[in-house]
């Protein structure tokens, strides 16, 4: 029997909202880890955790109190605070039948009393949640609510600092490569047309033409300038790469460290394997990280989900050398219970259907429906091969901007 857990109305809005944050769930702790100390002080809770979650896990992206990093998102308490306008509350979670059996109530640390805020994205969506929580009940006057909201609204705000921060970086480097290759483009016709002045001078004497001379002259000389401002622009983008881009290079061994970091706890868990591997002639060769971890993110937790115990999830990542453009390939392949072929048109065409996976999780059915529209976005392509007891590969295809 399928359970039955709150989805919001706007859920796939509200996945969308996340997505474009494009956060790596797992280097946040240093930028939100003094508002999580600053909730638990001021309501004198022992925990405070900032909650993001997206179609099937719930990402803790920084805490004070516990020492916790994801969990299953029907297995949280923030999924019902993402469902209320401004705040929801359990007195005692000991007496909560939604919330008894859950592990950090029933074991340690055995928690009795939460407090969440929803995280409210500019367009009205609940991405997440401040909470906070303790082994004791409580209750905390409206004073202390209010310095809650306080500090949720400047989460967001973090948040929202941190995409455009992302989106800066986009624009420069793009911008970067725009001048790089308007430099390429102008010198060649400038060193022919300065070719073509020196030669013209060499012999201008002979056919006495001193004015045409003195504008060729001019002309050469204006192109030399134009040729040294060339030389210029490569020199300060190569400078400003060093200077700044190097902290932000992005690669295919960063992109499996990283999903190694996030979901090798989840397949852990369920006692799957799962491999992240790289084309070896390839793997340091930078891409935009743009979206990237959230595809990959939703194929793997979708793959994880439907794949029984002792099974495997494999991905892998290629960067094929194409012309003006490289192009990512990035392949998740599952040994789980398979899909229909009019699942696999249902999920070509952007829909998506709820269903629980091996283990009883719980099915949102928008994790797949993202990706497409997060590929559709980017202009990419997706196939899906599967039929069912036999696995399912998804295979995505990016366009990707050289670097260098």
């Amino acid at each position: 029997m399928q359970n039955s857990y709150p989805v919001p109305e706007n859920e796939f809005q509200r996945i969308i909202d996340l997505s474009d944050f494009d956060l790596d769930y797992s280097g946040l702790q240093d930028k939100f880890k003094d508002l999580t100390t600053l909730a638990a002080k001021v309501t004198g809770t022992d925990i405070s955790l900032i909650n993001l979650i997206d179609s099937y896990t719930q990402w803790t992206i920084t805490s004070h109190g516990l020492d916790l990093t994801s969990m299953p998102r029907e297995e949280s308490v923030c999924q019902y605070t993402i469902l209320e306008p401004t705040s929801f509350e359990v007195k005692d979670l000991q007496l909560d039948e939604r919330f008894s059996e859950r592990w950090y109530v029933s074991d340690a640390p055995h928690l009795r009393y939460y407090f969440g805020i929803p995280l409210t994205s500019s367009n009205g969506n609940h991405i997440g949640a401040l909470c906070v929580l303790d082994t004791k009940v409580k209750e905390l006057d409206p004073e202390k609510i209010e310095l809650l909201q306080i500090i949720a609204a400047e989460v967001v705000s973090r948040l929202n600092t941190l995409q455009e921060i992302q989106y800066l970086k986009r624009q420069a480097s793009e911008m970067n490569e725009s001048r790089k290759r308007v430099a390429h483009d102008i010198r060649g016709p400038l060193g022919g047309i300065i070719t073509m002045a020196q030669l013209v001078t060499s012999s201008g004497a002979s056919i006495k033409l001193n004015e045409i001379l003195e504008l060729i002259q001019l002309i050469q000389m204006s192109g030399k300038s134009l040729l040294e401002l060339a030389d210029e622009i490569l020199v300060n983008d190569d400078k400003w790469k060093q200077d700044h881009d190097k902290k932000e290079i992005f690669h295919q061994v960063r992109l499996k460290d990283t999903l190694e970091k996030l979901y090798t706890p989840q397949a852990r868990s369920k006692g799957i394997r799962f491999l992240v591997s790289t084309d070896a002639s390839t793997e340091l060769i930078p891409f935009s990280r743009n979206k990237v971890v959230q595809i990959a993110g939703n194929l793997i937790s979708n793959a994880i989900k439907f794949t029984q115990g002792e099974g495997h999830v494999q991905v892998n990542t290629k960067l094929r050398i194409e012309g003006s453009h490289n192009m990512l390939s990035l392949t998740v392949q599952d040994s789980g219970e398979g899909i229909t072929s009019e699942k696999i048109a249902d999920i070509l065409n952007g829909q998506g259907r709820s269903s629980n996976g091996t283990a009883g999780e719980s099915g949102y059915g928008f994790g797949l429906p993202l990706v497409k529209h997060l590929v559709s976005t980017l202009n990419g392509e997706m196939t899906v091969t599967s039929s069912p007891g036999q696995g399912t590969c998804f295979e995505i295809s990016l366009m990707q901007q050289k670097t260098s």
